[in-house]
């Protein structure tokens, strides 16, 4: 145990930085991946029922994943920035009740979801936008998703807190069981027993529980200072109002997607059921150019918030710069192989004319952002992890909610269909300039102003060691 502590201090403090960027960031970006995959299987395996009307159902009922998440995101970010540096400033108790909360408030608020979208199904699928064609669909994946939303949650937000402990291995196993378990079930119950959507969420639900015995046994076996006890059970000494602030930026950036998400498919709808479905393959299948960008952030985020703890501003700044050159170079790589690919990716979920010709053209849309996305999630977890919040706040505000809402409205005004589906990409743009000068002034203000930042540009630049 001594020797693992040791090594979970050489990589947090001292560490090469292209290499201990390396061995936080690859577990997180498989673990993204994993999680893209995740997202796409009951897509996917549902498009193999030939359906368009299935396919579109699935698309709309989304935002309930989407919302879900909001709340994992929320409790696994705010936890694992307050773990960080709680790791950082030696105090364990502070690590016990961080992680004990995360567990009981993910749950929590799992159990509350679920009986929600019980109560209120069909009001909640009208406002989503689910006719007649699609209703059964959407109503039959909607209950068997409610009863895994416990599980859903919390080993989503289970994730995020092993990774900060520096289990980034361990993390990514427990996103693999459950995604394994999806990939695997989804087509014996969608296709094989026949239950279309509804056996689409089952397998989603039973994978995640899978996920969370995971969890639960690291907690329980594995780990030397997490915690699911409810003696370590807290929400005073700002255990509370940390996590959820730190964490909050991330929760409204999911929770506002969900909410642009369902606006979007009540424009799309009016075009049809077609678009609806293509819009739901697209929003899929971009998912692997942002959460690749996604992973990267995420995964140096307990070491900004280590660094930023111990107080070595120096070493915070060359991790930051290193994770945009990289980002970039990966967001630039993967937007052309997908620009090269697109009527191939669409068909690979549906072979259906109509629904292809409207996701080329949505795909090429989306894409547009891919190359620059990732500075967005760097400067946003960078600014969470020196305590600027509410700036962080903002920026997740305004990239789903304030710019991209009116946008798609004046958009569609202006340009119909065409203007609908450039928002997403035109709005990214927006949000990234503006975390740009966001972070730049906070930046300007830590210990070692500019003159610490060109010093971590060149502490950044070097090469991955074995």
């Amino acid at each position: 145990m001594e020797r693992q502590q040791g090594y979970e201090h050489e990589l947090m403090s001292s560490m090469n930085v292209p290499r201990a960027v390396a061995v936080m960031a690859v577990p997180s970006v498989i673990s993204s991946l994993v999680t893209v995959l995740y997202n796409m299987a009951d897509t996917f395996f549902v498009g193999q029922t030939g359906d368009p009307l299935q396919v579109a159902a699935v698309s709309l009922t989304n935002p309930i994943f989407i919302l879900m998440m909001a709340f994992a995101n929320m409790f696994g970010m705010g936890g694992s920035t307050v773990l960080s540096m709680a790791m950082g400033e030696k105090n364990e108790k502070r690590v016990r009740a961080a992680s004990s909360f995360v567990t009981y408030a993910s749950v929590l608020v799992g159990l509350v979801f679920a009986a929600l979208l019980i109560l209120f199904m069909d009001p909640i699928l009208g406002v989503f936008g689910a006719d007649a064609e699609t209703y059964e669909f959407a109503r039959g994946y909607t209950i068997h998703i409610a009863w895994g939303a416990p599980f859903i949650i919390w080993s989503a937000a289970a994730s995020f807190i092993v990774r900060a402990e520096g289990a980034s291995r361990e993390a990514m196993v427990g996103s693999m069981i459950g995604t394994i378990a999806n990939i695997v079930l989804d087509p014996i119950f969608i296709s094989v027993l026949g239950q279309g959507t509804a056996g689409a969420a089952i397998a989603t639900s039973l994978g995640n529980i899978m996920a969370s015995v995971y969890y639960l046994w690291y907690f329980l076996r594995k780990s030397h200072m997490l915690s699911i006890s409810w003696k370590d059970f807290t929400w005073k000494n700002g255990i509370l109002t940390r996590i959820c602030s730190t964490g909050l930026p991330t929760a409204i950036f999911s929770a506002l997607m969900s909410v642009s998400t369902i606006v979007l498919n009540q424009m799309l709808v009016v075009y049809g059921n077609a678009p609806v479905a293509a819009i739901g393959i697209v929003f899929k299948a971009n998912m692997f150019i942002t959460f690749l960008q996604m992973g990267l952030a995420n995964g140096v985020q307990p070491l900004l918030g280590y660094n930023y703890g111990s107080g070595d501003g120096k070493r915070f700044r060359a991790v930051e710069s290193f994770t945009k050159r990289t980002c970039l170079a990966v967001g630039i790589l993967a937007t052309l192989l997908y620009f090269v690919l697109r009527e191939p990716i669409i068909r690979l979920f549906i072979n259906d004319d109509e629904v292809v010709a409207y996701g080329v053209e949505m795909l090429t849309a989306y894409m547009l952002s891919g190359p620059v996305i990732g500075f967005l999630f760097v400067n946003m977890n960078s600014l969470q992890s020196v305590g600027h919040a509410l700036e962080a706040t903002v920026l997740s505000v305004l990239r789903q909610g304030v710019l991209l809402i009116p946008l798609l409205y004046l958009l569609q005004a202006m340009f119909g269909l065409t203007g609908v589906i450039f928002g997403q990409s035109v709005t990214d743009y927006a949000a990234v300039i503006l975390s740009a000068v966001l972070w730049s002034r906070v930046r300007a203000g830590l210990p070692g102003g500019k003159d610490a930042g060109r010093a971590a540009d060149s502490a950044g630049s070097g090469t991955v060691s074995a």
